[in-house]
């Protein structure tokens, strides 16, 4: 908690080089490799690892050891050893960024009980703070949406813009970007991203890789400007801020060799789907992927952040670009001054992260894509690994519907037999069955049919960080408006850029008018249709879906697609190109097949097609030249100002914050109550109850929801007892400041499916002692009554999905106190620790099913007690109803030292309180 000093450097490589007409000071890898032997073939993330172990060696946290093991991984191409990694920065958002501030705040309210300054808890890393995930689209389809939903959000989110106010003036070293500036992501491409960091340490001016972690799985898309960072739970990069290091194991790199170049008519977005797919199937959890190959010459940051931004998809820790001579073109696009350019480049050429033609480091396992080979494609229904060509979408759709029907076989081979091409192997007939339903839109009556497209948006940062792909959809919109297609009436359709300079760029090309003209007005700058933000469909659609049980579709550029999450009524949800969403718009169901089937009628009544509305190669070239640096200076000058209602907003100046009892957004958590000197002992697991019994891939969606909630669920009980109406419920995410309502939101997703039940989906349980079924929240708070401990038991890939700490924050408060799984995803296993929860695997072979479990059991886990080692053995006793039992052995996933203290310590923040009292 000192102020910081300049590292041991044993290898004395601290050296100097000038830029721009300033010297700086490095920690230089080529007089590292003086002493260690050559690194030239080290991944370029390692080294950037490497570097950032030279540059905090201190003899306790870094020694020479963990510099050794990165030479030694370049032998053994991979490495068990364990090493503190110390970010530059942190990123946030603020669904992640307001219970990050709440913990803060109850850290300084526990810091000020024990006597102590409550100033002690404060950032000593920068952190920025977006405010991005809070817009909702309310408005649609109008001139006024933008500026409706602005007025409804300031509304709908008083209470924790004022919190996110206290917080800026509380805190040091913590800004906070105002509501409708842009997606926190984009932000930091555009804007915050440096690639080459500094500072002064000793009066010396360091260099050093721009590095972070963020409050959001999609902070990967940084990767794509050569900076290395990635996502992190809210608990993990609270601790970060607060001078923890990031504990990991040096991980295996997986590279990606690009050759090749994108033929006509395939986008970015299409590239990263299939890349998405080929790293799902090779299996790259908790690994690093680093791109390339020649391909890389003429592919543009915006291109390399669109696959970066999808790391989380393809389950890897990040997906990294190496810096070259398209990073210098973005960041000169982007308005970077001409000094941090010549510091970019002279820097990375001089540390070896330059990425010449040619060059292959060594790494752990290589795949290859040739981008000639890549088709138009979509991903869905509900996991984004899940690709599929465009050739075959309606084919796709219509087995899913003859599956739901029971008629699976027989129309399967019919799919195979015609190679896919439903056109001939399934009748339409078959769709027109009762289930269709009859509704009036706008004075228009029309059907609303299996497979509509309800929801059209082009939103999230994936893709609206790509000029390319907006462009293209823009131009898409243009040729459609001039032969006179409209969108579909059922279709909500919505545009949310990553940032205001997309408006900008859409303007001055002219395309913003023909986007509006089909619906696609401008809703908000943030991300709404890819965290549940989509706001309500109309209610003569909702009826019709309702009433006919339809299975409808939406179609987004977003990056996640899972269940329950883009709106609770549309079942299926497609991940698409910018371009493709108009496209669907304008079809109105996914059940047009775009390469065969027109999308509507010209004003002659002739027919149009997909292929005469894509716009080519050179229109698109020719329309992104418009994109100009003087837009990125222009919206980027006054970016943490705020428009007059942000800057209205009066908070008392105070270190502590003035809790409400009253707030139904802002609660004190109890993470602190009690909290001593010294830890309580860790005690062995008896006699649990299972909560709940689930399957493979349980997303961090299935267990903390982000999207809307109902009147009747524990959640929406509460609130109206607190006197909110059900239509200002708001979001989970937008409640996250209030663990009363996040408690009672754990596992309480509309789609996950408890196996103690028979065909239930929803957040429910059988309370044993009873038989009878419930909420899970009131079965964890009647067994909480009772002292019986719980857990909570898995499949496959237990916590994909987004970087969420109230799925790990909710499942302590519910007081489960070990999950046990077959596999987990890299940063809820994190977060579970961070909490205090016990993370166990089922060895190879051993599975709920194989323990034929039905949730009746109780659970007794033994070996906890005592000294908690990284990956040790725990033995687990299954006692069945009937009093039989059986053991198997289990394995800890506390994959580290720093871990096993965090846990024995109840969690990270824990620790981190306690030791700055000790110190103070």
């Amino acid at each position: 908690m000192s102020q910081e000093r300049l590292g041991k450097d044993s290898l004395n490589t601290l050296s100097t080089l000038t830029a721009g007409g300033t010297t700086y000071h490095y920690y230089s890898l080529s007089k590292a490799a003086d002493t260690l032997g050559d690194l030239s073939r080290l991944p370029f993330s390692l080294k950037v690892l490497l570097e950032n172990l030279l540059r905090h060696e201190d003899g306790t946290t870094v020694d020479r050891s963990h510099i050794d093991a990165m030479v030694q991984w370049l032998r053994d191409r991979r490495s068990d050893t364990e090493i503190q990694f110390r970010p530059a920065r942190v990123l946030m958002q603020d669904f992640t960024g307001v219970p990050g501030v709440v913990d803060l705040a109850a850290m300084r309210e526990a810091v000020k009980r024990a006597g102590k300054d409550p100033a002690l808890i404060n950032p000593l890393s920068p952190v920025d703070l977006v405010i991005d995930h809070s817009v909702m689209v309310d408005r649609f389809g109008d001139p006024s949406a933008f500026r409706d939903n602005v007025v409804i959000e300031m509304e709908r989110n008083k209470e924790r813009y004022e919190f996110l106010r206290w917080g800026q003036q509380a805190f040091d070293n913590f800004r906070v970007v105002p509501p409708g500036t842009g997606i926190c992501h984009q932000v930091n491409l555009e804007y915050l991203g440096k690639t080459v960091w500094q500072k002064t340490v000793d009066g010396k001016t360091l260099a050093y890789p721009d590095t972070l972690v963020g409050t959001d799985s999609h902070t990967t898309m940084i990767n794509g400007l050569g900076v290395l960072g990635w996502g992190v739970g809210g608990i993990e990069a609270e601790a970060a801020m607060l001078g923890q290091p990031v504990s990991m194991l040096i991980p295996e790199v997986i590279g990606f060799k690009i050759t090749g170049k994108l033929r006509e008519g395939i986008t970015a977005t299409d590239l990263v789907l299939t890349v998405t797919e080929m790293l799902r199937k090779k299996g790259v959890v908790g690994k690093f992927v680093e791109f390339y190959g020649d391909g890389l010459k003429d592919m543009p940051v915006a291109d390399r952040a669109t696959i970066a931004n999808m790391a989380p998809e393809y389950g890897a820790t990040c997906g990294f670009f190496p810096v070259d001579e398209q990073t210098l073109t973005y960041l000169r696009l982007t308005g970077r001054d001409d000094a941090l350019l010549a510091l970019v480049e002279a820097y990375a050429k001089a540390q070896g992260l330059w990425r010449e033609p040619g060059h292959e480091p060594v790494y752990t396992d290589t795949l290859e894509l040739d981008m000639g080979d890549v088709e138009a494609s979509l991903a869905g229904p509900k996991r984004p690994q899940d690709r599929v060509p465009l050739t075959r979408m309606k084919a796709t759709f219509e087995l899913l519907m003859a599956t739901a029907e029971g008629a699976a076989d027989s129309r399967e081979g019919k799919l195979e037999s015609e190679g896919g091409q439903t056109a001939v192997g399934v009748q339409d007939s078959y769709f027109e069955h009762p289930a269709s339903q009859p509704l009036e839109l706008n004075g228009e009556t029309c059907r609303l049919d299996p497979g509509a497209v309800v929801i059209a948006a082009i939103t999230s940062c994936t893709n609206t960080s790509n000029p390319s792909v907006m462009m293209a959809a823009g131009l898409l919109a243009r040729k459609a408006v001039q032969k006179g297609l409209k969108t579909k009436p059922w279709v909500k359709t919505s545009l949310a850029p990553g940032s205001k300079v997309v408006t900008d760029y859409l303007k001055v090309a002219g395309l913003q008018d023909d986007l509006d003209r089909l619906g696609f007005n401008l809703v908000g700058y943030g991300c709404t249709t890819c965290i549940g933000n989509s706001g309500p469909l109309p209610e003569a659609v909702e009826k019709a879906i309702v009433d006919g049980d339809l299975t409808v579709a939406s179609v987004l550029s977003g990056n996640r697609n899972f269940e329950g999450r883009v709106h609770p009524l549309v079942k299926t949800n497609w991940l698409a190109s910018p371009p493709l969403v108009v496209a669907y718009a304008l079809a109105g169901n996914v059940r047009v097949d775009l390469t065969r089937d027109p999308l509507g009628l010209d004003r002659e009544g002739n027919p149009v097609y997909l292929k005469d509305l894509w716009p080519s190669q050179q229109e698109i070239a020719e329309a992104v030249e418009q994109v100009r640096t003087d837009m990125f200076r222009k919206e980027y000058s006054e970016v943490f100002e705020g428009d007059d209602t942000w800057k209205s907003i009066q908070v008392p100046e105070s270190k502590v914050y003035a809790w409400s009892d009253e707030s139904t957004y802002i609660q004190h958590p109890p993470f602190f109550e009690g909290l001593g000197e010294e830890p309580e002992p860790v005690e062995d697991i008896r006699d649990a109850r299972i909560l709940a019994l689930l399957g493979d891939s349980v997303t961090t969606d299935h267990i903390s929801p982000a999207g809307s909630f109902k009147p009747d669920s524990p959640a929406g009980r509460y609130l109206q007892s607190r006197g909110v109406a059900p239509k200002d419920f708001n979001s989970y995410g937008s409640r996250r400041g209030n663990h009363e309502v996040m408690m009672r939101g754990t596992f309480a997703n509309v789609r996950i499916r408890n196996e103690m039940l028979d065909g239930v989906e929803g957040g429910y349980t059988r309370y044993v002692p009873t038989g009878e079924q419930m909420p899970i929240y009131d079965a964890a708070m009647k067994y909480q009554a009772e002292g019986t401990p719980l857990v909570v038991i898995a499949g496959k890939e237990y916590g994909t999905g987004s970087s969420r700490d109230w799925a790990a924050k909710g499942t302590r408060l519910l007081g489960v106190r070990a999950v046990i799984a077959e596999s987990f995803e890299r940063i809820h296993r994190s977060n579970l620790i961070g909490m205090g929860v016990i993370p166990l695997q089922f060895p190879e072979g051993v599975d709920r099913k194989s323990l034929k479990l039905t949730g009746e059991e109780t659970i007794t886990i033994e070996g906890l007690a005592g000294d908690i080692q990284p990956r040790q053995t725990l033995t687990m006793t299954v006692t069945y109803a009937d009093g039989s039992s059986t053991r198997c052995e289990l394995i800890s996933r506390i994959d580290t030292a720093n871990e096993a203290v965090y846990f024995r310590h109840g969690g990270i923040l824990h620790y981190v309180v306690r030791e700055m009292l000790k110190s103070a």
